[in-house]
């Protein structure tokens, strides 16, 4: 519920059109599938009779012909002259984004141009719908200067998928982004949920006016207890001038000074009850309006969703595949903000459903699977977090394709990818730039799209994985807050310091012995399930006071966090339990604070840091590889770096970068790694390197952006940098030399002594 009361004619109609061609394209989809919905049909009627009551309010004739074509479609469907299939709902569909379109766009109202002629051609192809000869065209209109090349392109292609919402690619011009400007600022608030808001205000304010008599009450019992102190005071004197013999008198004394003892007591316990239960009442007024405005930001799953039943039915006709879309959980509330991030992602997730995983309808039947195909998006709550899973009953991923795929892109050579497991292959399908096509089309082959799945449940805060079962279904889950503002975590103690490690990022948490802990190559470890998982104290990791950290006699806390395929234990002081926190981000002029995301207050006010779990991780990397290492092993590590030559390996790939460092260590060199080129930069400037080896696309920073920097610097930039990527372009090897590369290889070069002898070439033998 929002005041419209400073929007304009124009933009209250875009407004309204948003909402009616959203029931228009749902329902015209409904009717396709089931054959004569009288519901549906007055759904649409009634959509376009508003949409062309409104356009003919502002002037808009182009919108009021089609709307009106449209609706009279929608009648003669509703009397049953004919049944829409799917040749009409190209039509409807077209008349839907063409009301969609001119409703954002700029120059809606001007006289004549495009919009004109393709109203004409709409009008001419919904009459024809009825059997009856189309209307007289509008009256042509002076053309702008301009305009007439677009006004003669040629209309779309019906089977071609625009975004949704987005205007034509015939349309005279895009939207302006500053007109919308201002609904960023309006909020949906139901109708409901106002009124309970504006109830828990009223509460609120009752509550608040019971303070007054209570602090009336406080001072009367001040008076009381300042009395008792002048008797206490007129008695100390009394001794003092020695008038305290008579007995009589010590009694009268002590039965008034007990007397307004008891009094006072009486009234302080009278008031600590009182200020109880109003603690108490307010906490929990407190928790409820805190609820319902974090509700009121929500808003429902489908409300995101809208454009994608259409999306499938583009989609799976251009393919010429028969595929529907089942939506369970459309009522999940949704952060609004989160909401806004998710139709891309979950958009990329059903396009590759389409695309990769659905079969042709003969080849479903010849393995005996229904001919038609089912996309399932199903969204719950799920222990304080929202799940959200894409699944297709397709095909699945076939792994050795997977492998060869890699293999043959140059991301891991093929020894060390059969020593991979299936869900350690699965990763390399979030990298940028992978994809398990060679063929690059309209749908999908350019390897973006799962890489912006990932970079997007990150930037939330929450993670994605996927499963997959040969040749019957694909999932891939997004675990994901609830809420941007509020979040579910786990507040653990690191050497006598709160911390809150999101649950959304926590794999599991371990409580083992000390007997369960093995060593190996100086590196600790703990076996559960099979898996070896990799244990690090926090408080090295978050440059605390290790010496601080108590020794467990029995057990220890473990945290178990991953990222891209990387599992490790972070072992800290205890666990403290799961609580609510409001995030508060940190203040900007820190900069980027290594580790940490975020911060909040406990229920006592005390500050909790809240963990950055990628930082984390990138941490525990760098220091297993002897990067972030003691004072007296840092020692060591730079006596042996003045015998050999250092060279930095910057790749986010773990297969790449160790297959890198391999190579070279066998060789002599010594040799660190970086995560990604943040985390190169921020070595390079602590560290002293012979010769920088980096990937190109890297989160965060990428190659280079990274190689820039370091010519940049007049104290490192006559370090040599070899940079090794997948791409072999010409232009990708210019890009990379003009920035400052003094080589550029492509990742085929591990095969042969190509990347050797480059480095070699550079800075000679290790030990020169």
């Amino acid at each position: 519920m929002e005041d419209l009361s400073g929007f304009s004619m124009l933009e209250l109609f875009r407004l309204e059109a948003d909402t009616q061609t959203a029931v228009l394209s749902a329902a015209v989809l409904a009717i396709e599938e089931v054959e004569h919905s009288p519901t549906a049909i007055e759904s649409m009627m009634r959509a376009a009779h508003s949409l062309k009551g409104a356009a003919r309010i502002i002037g808009l004739d182009s919108a009021v012909r089609v709307a009106h074509a449209m609706e009279e479609v929608f009648v003669a469907a509703g009397k049953g002259l004919f049944k829409v299939g799917p040749e009409h709902a190209d039509v409807l569909l077209a008349g839907t984004d063409f009301l969609g379109s001119i409703a954002r766009a700029d120059d809606a109202l001007h006289p004549g141009g495009p919009w004109t002629d393709r109203a004409n051609q709409l009008v001419s192809r919904l009459t024809v719908l009825l059997g009856t000869p189309s209307s007289s065209p509008l009256p042509s209109q002076p053309t702008r200067p301009g305009t007439e090349a677009q006004a003669q392109a040629p209309a779309p292609p019906h089977g071609a998928v625009q975004p949704h919402g987005a205007i034509a690619a015939d349309g005279p011009a895009a939207p302006a982004a500053a007109a919308f400007d201002q609904f960023d600022r309006v909020v949906r608030v139901s109708a409901d949920s106002l009124t309970r808001l504006v109830g828990l205000a009223g509460e609120s304010l009752v509550e608040a006016r019971q303070l007054r008599p209570f602090v009336d009450s406080l001072l009367a019992l001040r008076t009381t207890q300042a009395r008792l102190c002048d008797t206490i005071a007129a008695l100390d004197e009394r001794i003092d001038r020695g008038s305290l013999d008579d007995a009589a008198l010590r009694d009268g004394v002590r039965h008034i000074l007990r007397e307004q003892a008891t009094a006072v007591l009486a009234g302080l316990t009278r008031r600590c009850e009182e200020f109880e239960s109003f603690a108490s009442r307010t906490e929990d007024l407190s928790s409820r309006l805190h609820h319902e405005v974090l509700a009121s930001r929500m808003r429902p799953l489908a409300d995101g969703i809208r454009g994608f039943p259409r999306l499938v039915r583009d989609v799976s006709r251009s393919l010429g595949k028969q595929v529907r879309l089942e939506v369970r959980g459309e009522q999940t509330g949704v952060d609004r903000d989160i909401l806004e991030k998710l139709e891309a992602p979950l958009s990329h997730l059903i396009r590759n459903a389409l695309d990769h995983g659905i079969e042709q309808s003969d080849r479903r039947e010849a393995a005996g699977k229904p001919p038609v195909g089912t996309i399932l998006l199903d969204a719950r709550h799920r222990a304080g977090m929202l799940q959200i899973t894409v699944t297709d009953d397709g095909d699945g991923i076939d792994i050795g394709h997977l492998k060869s795929r890699a293999v043959t892109l140059g991301l891991v050579s093929p020894q060390v990818a059969d020593q991979l497991s299936a869900a350690e292959l699965l990763e390399f399908l979030f990298l940028p730039g992978f994809s398990t096509k060679s063929v690059v089309s309209e749908i999908s082959g350019r390897g973006v799209g799962l890489d912006v799945v990932q970079s997007m449940t990150k930037a939330v805060g929450g993670s994605v994985r996927v499963a997959t079962q040969t040749g019957r279904q694909t999932v891939f889950t997004l675990q994901l807050p609830i809420t941007m503002s509020v979040i579910r975590a786990l507040l653990v103690d690191i050497v006598g310091e709160p911390y809150a490690f999101p649950l959304t990022r926590i794999d599991q948490i371990l409580s083992c012995r000390r007997d369960d802990i093995r060593t190996v190559e100086g590196r600790q470890y703990v076996d559960r399930d099979g898996v070896a998982i990799g244990l690090v104290l926090a408080a090295q990791v978050l440059d605390l006071n290790v010496s601080a950290v108590p020794v467990a006699d029995d057990a220890l806390s473990v945290v178990v966090i991953s990222d891209r395929g990387k599992q490790f234990g972070m072992i800290v002081t205890a666990f403290l339990g799961e609580r609510d926190l409001e995030v508060r981000p940190l203040d900007p002029r820190l900069g980027k604070v290594p580790d940490i995301n975020s911060a909040s207050l406990l229920e006592n006010g005390d500050p909790v840091l809240i963990v950055d779990v990628d930082d984390l991780v990138r941490s525990i990397d760098g220091l297993l590889m002897g990067r972030r290492l003691t004072q007296v092993e840092f020692a060591r590590m730079a006596e042996q770096a003045r015998r050999r030559k250092r060279i930095l390996v910057v790749d986010d790939s773990i297969t790449v970068r160790e297959l890198e460092r391999q190579l070279l260590q066998s060789r002599g060199f010594d040799v660190d790694v970086a995560v990604d080129g943040m985390d190169g930069w921020n070595a390079i400037r602590g560290g002293q390197y012979d010769l920088v080896v980096s990937d190109v696309d890297m989160p965060r920073l990428d190659g280079i952006g990274l190689v820039s920097l370091i010519k940049a610097d007049p104290a490192r930039r006559d370090i040599p940098i070899v940079i090794v990527s997948y791409k072999d372009r010409e232009e990708d090897r210019l890009r990379g030399l003009e920035a400052g590369a003094n080589r550029y290889l492509t990742k085929t070069s591990f095969h042969d002594q190509t990347f050797l002898n480059t480095i070699i070439d550079l800075i000679g033998e290790p030990t020169d």
